[in-house]
């Protein structure tokens, strides 16, 4: 009798590993949170919860690169992505930033999955042939990581609406008002928020690929 009860204890252990793994693999959502709002608050939503297919994604875009090609949504369908916002002038954080940044392309060099976006912050200053200088000189790979310029209006409202970029003391400004924030802003394969990060800090970025990881993982 001991031994049957032994049996059906380790196969109800085994069970529990199966269906306790499945759950996991299906849902990546239970291992990041998604960002519905420009106050950061992290929420846990499965696929199965109702109020998953409202979840916040980044709006329509279309911005022109360091190379003269536009990249868009489309583009980045399935792909993960971190996004920030800079400047070529920036004589204070956007040279940590763009450290930091280089950091993540290094480390993601042969996976074409994950993509960096950086948008600048004065598009009237930084021009297609000023972003390709920049990226030059910083050792930037142009596949990868694409600076990008356009529009102001658009650019502006982008990360402030849509990548809660300077949080929610953005919402109420508006194009005039000059953006600047040193986050780093995850987004996975469906343009949803996974992640915001301290872009001045190494010990962000290793939090930052740990997190690109379990998307691409669990994704």
């Amino acid at each position: 009798m001991k031994k049957v009860h032994l049996q059906r204890w380790l196969t109800s252990c085994f069970l529990v590993l199966i269906v306790f793994g499945c759950t996991s693999n299906k849902d990546e959502e239970s291992r990041l949170p998604f960002y519905n709002q420009a106050d950061f608050t992290p929420e846990w939503i499965i696929s199965n919860d109702p109020a998953y297919s409202g979840i916040h994604k980044i709006a329509d875009f279309n911005l022109e690169d360091q190379n003269g090609n536009y990249i868009t949504n489309a583009i980045l369908k399935d792909k993960i992505y971190v996004a920030d916002f800079f400047f070529t002038l920036c004589p204070g954080i956007c040279p940590k930033m763009t450290t930091n940044m280089t950091r993540i392309q290094e480390e993601f060099e042969e996976d074409d999955s994950i993509k960096l976006l950086s948008h600048s912050v004065m598009p009237w200053a930084d021009s297609v042939s000023v972003l390709k200088a920049y990226a030059d000189l910083k050792g930037i790979d142009n596949e990868k990581w694409h600076l990008l310029t356009g529009p102001q209006e658009e650019i502006y409202n982008l990360a402030r609406q849509s990548y809660f970029a300077e949080k929610e003391i953005g919402l109420d400004k508006d194009s005039d008002k000059f953006l600047h924030t040193e986050n780093f802003i995850l987004i996975d394969g469906k343009g949803r928020i996974r992640g915001v990060y301290n872009g001045t800090l190494a010990l962000e970025m290793t939090h930052l690929i740990t997190d690109i990881r379990t998307l691409k993982d669990f994704g």
